[in-house]
């Protein structure tokens, strides 16, 4: 009886052993097919967000679907720490709002969280700032910044600020101030936000212990030439550059940037457009890579994407590459925490397209993958 007793309770264990060796091989496949991808979030000009997933070993796009709707999301934007999606209501017939969605990383499906309304019209741009806790919200219509509170789970808490600009510029699009987009710099004292309708860059201080802006100083303001059509601005790795596409013109802009007076100061100008391009011009958007070597453009006029090498002594640019964006008037691109993924908006075709970023040359090729989408205008990775 009790050598039975034994060998029952021996082989009970040997057992339960290779259960636990199971589950745990189990959960390292889980977490690894985890690893391997990304979901993909798609703002749009209809009135749904879309999701995909992407293989981030392949490039492969699997498509999830409408993940939410009832807002007209221009422009999405991913916590940095948490699974947690910000979404605007561009809507102009009433007042911005944004929108925070807590993200199901197993099935891509979003649970509303909160709104805050931005005290603003035309919401069309989001920044986190995550040393503040904070999302800024650029208001297109109204030519206005909100800074926002976030809390430790990722949602939105109160509006902090809302700041309000004058300015006009010579173009028939340029009748008022029309705030693109804004960013914190990286010592964290300043908003820059690049102003269509005005053709300036304003400069705000920012508070992250009150979360607030405020605007006491015209001369920190950077003036863009007049129809330019400033649109987005990204730091480089160093943070002592900034990089500005402005939507009229065109152009590229490298700026120096000096915290300690919060200003900034032109380095180069550079055009996007070909030379023997005839019709409207027209920037989009703007990145830096992470190691700061290069800056990738979009030029939604000639459907194109452009790749810069940056200068590490002066900060100047030099065009490397010229490739098509693979659809019709690409609006917005994102790149994916690897950095080796480029997702971009083809708009007017309805498509969204990956491109491969090659980590020692920075060069894009385009990997065939794409995902039939309604007016994509906007991307955002959530891992």
């Amino acid at each position: 009886m009790i050598r039975s007793w034994f060998g029952i309770r021996l082989t009970a264990l040997f057992v339960l052993g290779l259960l636990a060796g199971t589950a745990s091989a189990s959960d390292q496949i889980a977490s690894s097919n985890d690893s391997e991808t990304e979901l993909v979030y798609v703002g749009s000009q209809e009135r749904h967000i879309h999701a995909l997933r992407l293989d981030t070993s392949t490039g492969t796009l699997t498509n999830i679907g409408t993940v939410a709707d009832n807002l007209r999301p221009t422009w999405v934007e991913a916590h940095p720490q948490r699974p947690v999606l910000y979404a605007v209501d561009d809507d102009n017939a009433k007042e911005g709002s944004v929108t925070a969605y807590a993200v199901d990383r197993a099935s891509g499906a979003l649970t509303k969280m909160g709104a805050v309304a931005t005290k603003g019209i035309g919401t069309t741009n989001l920044h986190v700032d995550i040393a503040s806790m904070t999302l800024l919200a650029a208001n297109y219509v109204s030519g206005s910044v909100s800074s926002i509170q976030i809390d430790d789970d990722g949602n939105l808490m109160s509006l902090a600020s809302t700041i309000t600009e004058t300015g006009s510029g010579p173009n028939r699009r340029q009748a008022s101030a029309h705030a693109h987009n804004a960013v914190i710099d990286p010592s964290g004292r300043y908003a820059l936000v690049p102003d269509f309708g005005a053709d300036r860059v304003f400069v705000y201080r920012f508070d992250r212990t009150t979360r607030a802006l405020s605007s006491d100083d015209a001369a920190h303001t950077f003036i863009a030439s007049p129809g330019s059509g400033p649109r987005h601005i990204v730091f480089g790795a160093s943070g002592r550059l900034a990089y500005l596409i402005t939507e009229l013109s065109a152009q590229v802009l490298v700026l120096r940037w000096d915290a300690t007076q919060g200003r900034l100061s032109l380095v180069q100008s550079l055009p996007i457009t070909s030379a023997e391009f005839q019709g409207v011009k027209s920037g989009a958007e703007i990145a830096a890579s992470r190691d700061g070597r290069f800056v990738y453009v979009e030029n939604r006029a000639e459907n194109a994407l452009l790749v810069y090498r940056v200068d590490a002594e002066s900060g100047e640019l030099s065009e490397m590459q010229r490739v098509s964006s693979s659809g019709s008037k690409p609006w917005g691109f994102a790149i994916d925490a690897s950095g080796k993924w480029m997702i971009v908006a083809n708009q007017q075709s309805g498509t969204v397209n990956v491109f491969r970023i090659d980590p020692a040359s920075g060069m894009l090729s385009d990997t065939g993958q794409s995902a039939d989408i309604a007016s994509p205008v906007s991307i955002a990775f959530v891992r």
